[in-house]
């Protein structure tokens, strides 16, 4: 299979359960859930750059910064950060997801920023 059709499929799975988890996060009404326009923007800008961007260096960068965030939150829920009290098994399971597909879409879009900058720089 093609690594960029991966990595737009391993994006979108990341945004996907980042969009669980902020739901969750705001139902719970966890400490640290920030406001409703805020995520919704980003959202957008990840989407748009997954979708629309995704064979530019732009679409790239978006998705290593989109990886990087859904990589950080298990990170910004562990005790004595953000949120020391979870939601139950759910909360868990998403918390995982959002960080193992986080930290995969980072690798995946650092690598093909990687080898588009390698092609560049090779061409010239």
């Amino acid at each position: 299979m093609n690594s960029k059709v991966i990595l737009r499929a391993a994006s979108l799975a990341t945004l996907l359960f980042m969009v669980l988890h902020m739901t969750s996060d705001v139902i719970e009404q966890a400490v640290g859930h920030v406001k409703y326009p805020i995520p919704v923007a980003v959202f957008v800008v990840w989407l748009y750059g997954t979708l629309m961007l995704s064979e530019r260096v732009s679409g790239y960068i978006i998705m290593l910064l989109g990886g990087m965030i859904g990589a950080g939150m298990i990170v910004l829920h562990s005790p004595g950060f953000v949120v020391t009290k979870t939601g139950g098994f759910f909360a868990v399971w998403i918390l995982f997801m959002v960080a193992t597909l986080g930290w995969f879409t980072a690798i995946l879009a650092a690598r093909a920023l990687w080898t588009r900058f390698r092609t560049r720089r090779s061409n010239s």
